[in-house]
């Protein structure tokens, strides 16, 4: 699947000689801000209105911290907060792959986990940010359930700001989303963020 960009960072950049690894992985990292969500350019949103990744992973990491803060005081949120920074940076090399795009599950993960290791394996820390990615793959502790949480509700209320900009109806990102919350504090949320859609007419406009 060809991955569509606003721009791209000339690989003679991530070339060049005594470039330190932290600056290295900053440049790789920020390519992130030119590669658009995928799904949403299928759905027909216009490039020019259409988020990058590191739109949503600020508006994820945003919505977590709230979330965590307001509703799950018990969690570390040093960790709520590196899984939802790190969550999409093998995005970085391996694209944003959408479902329907013709790779496996466990093909997108791999990309994505060599993606992660290529990036972070110079710097000091890297293994911490990397134990971050995998953390959220596996999605076996509580701030893992609560960050894959908060990736699809994310999801769902940029769906509804696209709702309100006149984009038609995007049910099917509010179905996928309301399937993954768990949490009786997110469920309550995801049906806020239902409950304004039924308030806008034009949500049912094609």
């Amino acid at each position: 699947m060809e991955m569509r960009y606003k721009a791209r960072l000339s690989p003679q950049v991530l070339e060049m000689t005594g470039l330190q690894p932290l600056v290295r992985a900053y440049f790789e990292i920020s390519q992130l801000k030119q590669l658009y969500r995928q799904g949403w350019l299928h759905r027909g949103i216009q490039e020019a209105a259409c988020e990058s990744v590191a739109e949503h992973t600020f508006g994820m990491a945003v919505l977590a911290m709230l979330i965590a803060d307001q509703y799950f005081p018990g969690l570390d949120s040093t960790r709520v907060l590196r899984m939802a920074l790190v969550h999409d940076i093998g995005e970085v090399y391996a694209g944003d792959i959408v479902p329907g795009g013709g790779v496996a599950k466990e093909e997108k993960q791999r990309l994505e986990r060599e993606a992660v290791r290529r990036i972070f394996q110079g710097l000091p820390n890297g293994d911490q940010y990397l134990a971050a990615w995998e953390e959220f793959e596996q999605g076996e502790t509580p701030e893992a359930r609560l960050v894959k949480q908060v990736d699809r509700l994310e999801m769902a209320l940029q769906a509804s700001v696209y709702e309100h900009m006149e984009y038609g109806r995007l049910q099917e990102f509010f179905e996928t989303a309301a399937l993954e919350m768990l949490d009786p504090e997110l469920i309550a949320l995801m049906d806020a963020v239902q409950a304004s859609r039924k308030a806008y007419p034009d949500a049912d406009r094609k």
